[in-house]
């Protein structure tokens, strides 16, 4: 098996991970152009943001969220 899932802190660090790597394609795609308007075009740096994105992920929906509530009227 490729993960024992008797072991909690691998099946955290899993879930962590996971999740993480969806936040980040879903931020990188859609989000990241709607944030940071100086980020649009720049596609050959968005592979580099991933590892801090997957490691930071709720700070990452925690800011996106906070900036788009700032932008709405």
């Amino acid at each position: 098996m490729l993960l024992d899932l008797s072991d909690p802190v691998a099946v955290g660090l899993a879930l962590w991970g996971g999740i993480g790597l969806l936040v980040a394609a879903v931020f990188l795609t859609v989000g990241i152009d709607r944030v940071e308007p100086a980020a649009r075009g720049a596609y050959a740096v968005r592979p580099l943001l991933v590892p801090g994105i997957v490691l930071l992920w709720p700070v990452v929906l925690l800011r996106w969220r906070a900036l788009e509530k700032a932008d709405r009227p």
